[in-house]
C-alpha cells in the first residue's frame, strides 16, 4: 500500500482537514519532476555562478566570507517567528534555485510551512485541552479516592481533629497510594507537577463537603425535575453501590480520556511521517539535501519536541491500572487498549450459505406455486388477505437490513464515521457483513415458514387448517423477539441492547434527551408503518383466533380500525414530540419548523387511511391537499436540511464539501427522493394493477418507502459527519461524576 493511502486511512475522520495535505504537495513536486524533464530536453539551464561573486569574497573578513560560504553550500534555510497570535510561523528560503522548476520549488515550499504551520498550531492547542481534562480527572480522583475512604470507614463519633489524626496514623500502604493520586498524574491546576510537601493531608470530609453527585443516566424522573427546576444532583449515599456506579463511571471517562490521547500521539506521529516522506521525495526529485535541515527544524517543533502527551499516557496507564484494574497491567491494558475487532471469514461464509438458501427458498417458492397452479384459485385470494400481511412483515424488516448493511458499506467507504455519530461503543459496531448475516437469516428463516405454510389445503370435516402450520409467522415473530432480548452474550448483545434503549426512548419521547440515534432511528419507524400495521394484524389475526379457519375479520371491527389510525400515527408522533423538546431546550427555531413537517405528515397520513377505510370525496379532497404540502415541505426538508444542498444556487447547488466523487449521484438522489415520495399518490388515485392483489400493491409502496429511507440515511450521515469535520468534533463528551460546584468550576 502506497504511503498517501495509507496516511489517509489512519486519519482520524473528523481531524482530516488538520492534518498535512500530503495529496497536495505531491501533486507540486510532479510539476517540478515535469519542469525539470522539459528542461532537460531543452538542455541544461542552469545558471552558473558569477566570477564577480567569487572574486567579491577577497574583500570581506575571513569569518563572513566563511559564514556566507556556509550558506551557499545549504539548499534551505529555515526561519522561525512568534505570530502575534503566539504560535510559531516557519518560513522557508531556497538558497540555490534553478530556472528548471523554480516556480514550483518556491509554492511547494510555501505550501509545505503553511500545511506544518497548521499541524503545529492544532496539535498544541488539543494538548492544551487535553492538559485542562486532566486537571478535571486529578479532581475526580481526589473526589473517588475521599469517597472509597468514607466507604470503607464509616464516620466515628470523634471530633474532627481527633478523626483526621487517626485517619492519618490508619491508612494502609493501599490507602497511601490512593492518597498519593495527585502526584501520580503530576498536574495542577496552576501547573506545578506534584503537591506542596509542607502541606497538611486534608480529610476527605472536606473535599466531599463540596462535591455532588451528578446524574449522568438521564430518565424520566430528571426531566420532570428539570421542568419544574428541581436540583437534579443526588446526595451523597456512602453506600457500596454508589461507590460501584462511581467507579464504573469515571473509568469510562480514563478510557476516554486515554482513547483521544492516543489519537493526539498518532496525529503527531503521522504528521512528522508524512513532512520526513514528502522531503524525501523533494530531495530525489530536485537533486537536493533539503529534508536534513528541514526535519532538523521539525525535531525541534512543538510537534515533535513536546512529551505531555506521553507523559500523561504513561500517568493515566499507572493510575488506571492501579485503580481500576485491581494493579493487573494485562487487564487494564487490554480495557484502554482494545483489541481492533478483526472480520471474521466464518461471518462472511455464513452470510453466503444463507443469501444462498435464501435464492433457493424463492426459486422453490416460484416453482410451487406453478406447480400447484396456486394462482388464480380462491386459496389464492384468501392467503393475499390473511397469510400475506403476516409475511410481509419480515419482507419489510429483511429490506430496510439490507440497506442499512448497504449504507454501511458506502459510510466506510467514504470515511464516514458512523461508529461515532452514532454513539457505539468502541469495539461493538456492526459492519455491513454482520448485518447481512442477520438480515439473510432471517429470511431463510422466513422463507422456509412460507414454503411450509403455503398450503391451501384445509380438513374437510372442521373447515379448519392445521393449527401447527398456521402458527408457523407467530413461531418466527416469537424466535426474533426472544433473540432480541436474550440476555445472554450472543447474537451480537451490545448492539441489540442499544437497539432496544433506543426504541424505548423513542417511545417515551419526549421524556428524554434527544440524541441523534434517537430521531435517526425515529425516522427509520417513519419508513415502517407498514410493518408496524403487520404487527397490528398479529394481534387481531391470532387474538381474534382467525388462524384457525384462515379468514380475516378484523377490518370489520372498530376497535382494530380505530388502532389502524394510530399505529400509523405513533412513528409520526414520536418525531414530532423529539422536535418539539429540542426547540424548547436547545432554543433552535429549526426544531420548531421541522415538528410542523411531521404534523402536516400526521394530518395527510389520518386522510389518507379514512379514505382508504370509508371513501368519499371529503376524505379525498383532504388526503389531496395534506399530501400534497406534506410531501413538499418533507422534500424540502430532505434536501436542503439533512442532506444540506441547494445552498449555493449560483454554483452547483450543492454542498461546499462531497464525498461521493461523482456529483451526478447527488443529482439522482434528489430526484430518486422527489419521485418515491409521490408513492403516496396510489393511494388517492386508486390507481389499481388488475394481475396485483391490493395487498401487494401496498406492500409496493411500502418497499419503494424503505429505499427512499435508506438512500437518505447515506446523504443525511454524510452531513453530519462534515459538520463534525468542520468542527473538529470527534469525540463525545463524557459525563463526569462528580461536581464541584459553580465556585470551583469558575476557578
Amino acid at each position: 500500500m502506497k504511503f498517501g493511502e495509507e496516511f489517509e486511512g489512519q486519519m482520524v475522520p473528523e481531524w482530516q482537514q488538520a492534518y498535512m495535505n500530503y495529496s497536495c504537495l505531491k501533486s507540486i513536486l510532479q510539476e517540478i519532476q515535469n519542469s525539470r524533464k522539459r528542461s532537460r530536453t531543452e538542455g541544461d539551464l542552469r545558471p552558473k555562478k558569477s566570477v564577480y561573486r567569487n572574486f567579491s569574497g577577497l574583500t570581506k573578513r575571513y569569518s563572513r566570507a566563511a559564514s556566507y560560504l556556509e550558506l551557499e553550500n545549504q539548499d534551505i534555510m529555515v526561519s522561525t517567528r512568534i505570530g502575534e497570535d503566539g504560535f510559531e510561523r516557519h518560513e522557508t528560503s531556497i538558497m540555490k534555485v534553478a530556472e528548471a522548476g523554480r516556480e514550483s520549488e518556491l509554492v511547494f515550499f510555501k505550501t509545505l510551512d503553511l500545511e506544518f504551520d497548521k499541524v503545529n498550531r492544532f496539535y498544541r492547542s488539543k494538548v492544551d485541552e487535553m492538559v485542562k481534562e486532566a486537571v478535571a480527572l486529578n479532581k475526580q480522583m481526589d473526589a473517588l479516592i475521599a469517597f472509597r475512604l468514607k466507604v470503607d470507614r464509616p464516620a466515628s463519633p470523634w471530633t474532627c481533629s481527633e478523626t483526621v489524626a487517626v485517619d492519618v496514623d490508619a491508612l494502609d500502604s493501599k490507602e497511601q497510594r490512593m492518597k498519593s493520586l495527585a502526584e501520580e498524574m503530576g498536574i495542577q491546576e496552576d501547573g506545578s507537577n506534584g503537591r506542596d510537601s509542607t502541606k497538611e493531608i486534608t480529610p476527605e470530609a472536606s473535599v466531599l463537603d463540596r462535591i455532588r453527585l451528578n446524574k449522568t443516566q438521564e430518565t424520566p424522573l430528571s426531566t420532570i425535575r428539570n421542568i419544574l427546576k428541581l436540583s437534579n444532583q443526588e446526595e451523597l449515599k456512602f453506600t457500596k453501590e454508589n461507590l460501584k456506579k462511581i467507579e464504573e463511571r469515571l473509568k469510562n471517562v480514563f478510557i476516554d480520556f486515554y482513547r483521544k490521547l492516543r489519537h493526539l500521539k498518532n496525529y503527531s506521529f503521522l504528521n512528522t511521517l508524512a513532512i520526513s516522506k514528502i522531503m524525501k521525495k523533494y530531495d530525489k526529485i530536485a537533486s537536493r539535501s533539503a529534508a536534513k535541515p528541514y526535519m532538523e527544524m521539525v525535531d525541534k517543533s512543538y510537534l515533535t519536541s513536546s512529551d505531555e502527551i506521553n507523559k500523561l499516557m504513561v500517568r493515566v496507564e499507572s493510575i488506571f491500572v492501579e485503580h481500576f484494574a485491581s494493579s493487573n497491567r494485562s487487564k487494564g491494558m487490554n480495557l484502554l487498549r482494545p483489541k481492533v475487532k478483526k472480520e471474521r471469514h466464518r461471518i462472511t461464509f455464513s452470510t453466503g450459505f444463507f443469501v444462498g438458501c435464501s435464492v433457493s427458498l424463492v426459486i422453490a417458492l416460484v416453482l410451487f406455486i406453478h406447480v400447484r397452479n396456486i394462482i388464480g384459485t380462491d386459496g389464492q385470494i384468501l392467503y393475499m388477505e390473511t397469510m400475506f400481511p403476516l409475511y410481509s412483515l419480515f419482507g419489510f424488516i429483511v429490506l430496510h437490513m439490507i440497506m442499512y448493511a448497504s449504507n454501511i458499506y458506502y459510510w466506510k467507504k467514504y470515511r464516514v464515521n458512523y461508529s461515532f455519530i452514532f454513539g457505539f461503543k468502541e469495539g461493538t459496531e456492526l459492519g455491513y457483513r454482520p448485518v447481512l448475516l442477520l438480515s439473510f437469516g432471517l429470511g431463510t428463516l422466513a422463507l422456509a415458514a412460507v414454503l411450509i405454510n403455503l398450503d391451501m389445503e384445509m380438513d374437510p370435516n372442521t373447515n379448519d387448517y392445521k393449527t401447527i402450520t398456521e402458527l408457523l409467522p407467530l413461531f418466527v415473530v416469537a424466535i426474533v423477539m426472544a433473540i432480541s432480548v436474550c440476555p445472554f452474550n450472543i447474537f451480537y448483545r451490545s448492539s441489540r441492547f442499544f437497539f432496544l434503549a433506543v426504541i424505548f426512548r423513542c417511545i417515551a419521547a419526549p421524556l428524554y434527551k434527544v440524541s441523534l440515534p434517537d430521531f435517526f432511528l425515529a425516522d427509520q419507524l417513519t419508513s415502517q408503518v407498514q410493518a408496524l400495521r403487520s404487527l397490528q394484524f398479529y394481534v387481531c389475526y391470532y387474538g381474534w383466533g382467525d388462524f384457525r379457519l384462515r379468514r380475516n375479520t378484523c377490518r370489520s371491527s372498530d376497535v382494530y380500525n380505530t388502532f389502524y389510525f394510530i399505529v400509523a400515527v405513533i412513528p409520526y408522533w414520536s418525531r414530532f414530540l423529539q422536535c418539539v423538546r429540542r426547540l424548547i431546550e436547545e432554543k433552535d427555531i429549526s426544531q420548531g419548523f421541522n415538528a410542523i413537517k411531521y404534523f402536516l405528515t400526521i394530518v395527510a397520513v389520518c386522510l389518507r387511511t379514512a379514505y382508504s377505510l370509508n371513501r368519499g370525496n371529503t376524505w379525498r379532497i383532504g388526503a389531496w391537499v395534506f399530501s400534497a404540502l406534506a410531501t413538499f415541505y418533507g422534500t424540502y426538508w430532505d434536501i436542503v436540511h439533512d442532506w444540506g444542498f441547494l445552498h449555493n444556487p449560483s454554483k452547483t447547488w450543492l454542498r461546499e464539501k462531497l464525498l461521493v466523487p461523482n456529483k451526478s449521484v447527488y443529482y439522482v438522489a434528489m430526484v430518486v427522493n422527489v419521485v418515491l415520495r409521490l408513492a403516496w399518490l396510489q393511494t388517492v388515485l386508486d390507481f389499481n394493477v388488475s394481475f396485483l392483489h391490493r395487498e401487494t400493491m401496498i406492500a409496493l409502496l411500502a418497499i419503494l418507502e424503505i429505499i427512499r429511507r435508506g438512500i437518505w440515511n447515506f446523504f443525511r450521515l454524510e452531513n453530519e459527519h462534515l459538520n463534525n469535520v468542520g468542527k473538529f468534533r470527534a469525540f463525545k463528551t463524557v459525563p463526569l461524576p462528580f461536581n464541584y460546584g459553580e465556585e470551583e468550576e469558575s476557578r
